[in-house]
């Protein structure tokens, strides 16, 4: 695309966008000329969380969701007077998928001694069913709160999230055997190889990655923990373990630095690092510029399931306001 056609393109979007009274809202894995244009266009970038707080606070009659299906139906849930569509419904999440309802439902009556805390990357199904939902940039602070009232926790689904949870705060964590499919690729051995290449490069590593990915990092933390890091940490080179989309955010606050993809990729592997999540992928303009035109993905949430899973998402929401981020 050209810079003039690019132009063109924004422009029309943000007119589109306008004039449905819409405000886009989109994540750091989304590709750059989506977290552009939301941009441009008056919206907002940010992680799971500040998308939540976002939507909820705008006053805007439409929040159009560039991210996956259970951020779509977070707003939905926070919002259910405002009208909630997304480039497409298809955009999934694999820690989602691996987390059906009704296993989830008997894997917890199994427990039902244990505090329920499930990732935000969950459907409004599972969300349902839980005490707490967290972000990965409040996980630890909000299990040290239960912790610390002698709570036992049931966790779902990402068990590699949950497993660092509980080594920083010693809590008693049952873990769902869950995954992301893009922090899961990221392997040890290709990290300290780079490493050696670059070694005056801080290492930066989203906690869902595998525990001896963990192990290499000199920052672990949110996508949004690990963009101030680029800025307030002195190096000039970062290896950074998370998907790609992050880049963008990264470059344009710190343009005089460089950042290097960490390898998910062994020996043989067509490439060196694959970390972009195929569904985040999805969110094109072109689809949505289509999903405003057609009207035809719109987020719906049961209102009764609703109402279930607004209560541990309001105690997130509350929980975090007192933390500084």
């Amino acid at each position: 695309m050209s810079h003039g056609e690019k132009t063109e393109r924004m422009t029309e979007l943000t007119e589109m966008l306008k004039a449905r009274n819409a405000v886009l809202v989109a994540h750091y894995y989304t590709d750059p000329l989506m977290q552009e244009l939301a941009e441009v266009s008056g919206g907002f970038i940010g992680d799971s969380l500040e998308m939540a707080r976002f939507g909820a606070n705008t006053d805007a009659q439409t929040i159009v969701v560039a991210g996956v299906r259970f951020m779509g139906e977070t707003a939905k849930i926070l919002s259910p007077e405002k009208r909630v569509i997304m480039p497409t419904l298809a955009a999934e999440c694999s820690l989602d998928l691996g987390c059906p309802p009704e296993e989830f439902a008997v894997f917890r009556a199994q427990h039902p001694e244990r505090t329920v805390v499930v990732y935000a990357n969950t459907s409004a199904a599972v969300k349902a069913q839980a005490d707490w939902v967290v972000t990965s940039s409040i996980a630890v602070d909000v299990i040290n709160h239960l912790a610390t009232r002698g709570e036992k926790i049931l966790w779902a689904p990402d068990q590699h999230l949950g497993r660092y949870v509980a080594t920083k705060t010693g809590a008693d964590m049952l873990l769902w055997n869950g995954s992301c499919v893009v922090h899961e690729e990221f392997k040890a051995q290709g990290l300290q190889k780079l490493k050696a290449v670059y070694p005056e490069a801080a290492v930066l590593v989203h906690p869902e990655s595998p525990e001896a990915v963990l192990a290499l990092a000199d920052v672990i933390g949110s996508t949004t923990q690990l963009l101030k890091a680029t800025q307030n940490l002195p190096n000039q080179q970062f290896i950074v373990a998370t998907d790609r989309g992050i880049f963008y955010k990264m470059q344009q606050a710190s343009p005089q630095k460089s950042f290097i993809e960490a390898p998910t990729g062994g020996s043989g592997a067509t490439c060196r690092s694959c970390a972009h999540c195929p569904w985040m992928a999805m969110n094109q303009l072109d689809n949505l510029r289509s999903s405003l035109l057609a009207d035809d993905q719109e987020v719906h949430v049961d209102e009764g399931m609703r109402m279930k899973a607004l209560v541990p998402l309001q105690r997130m929401l509350d929980f975090s306001a007192g933390l500084k981020l």
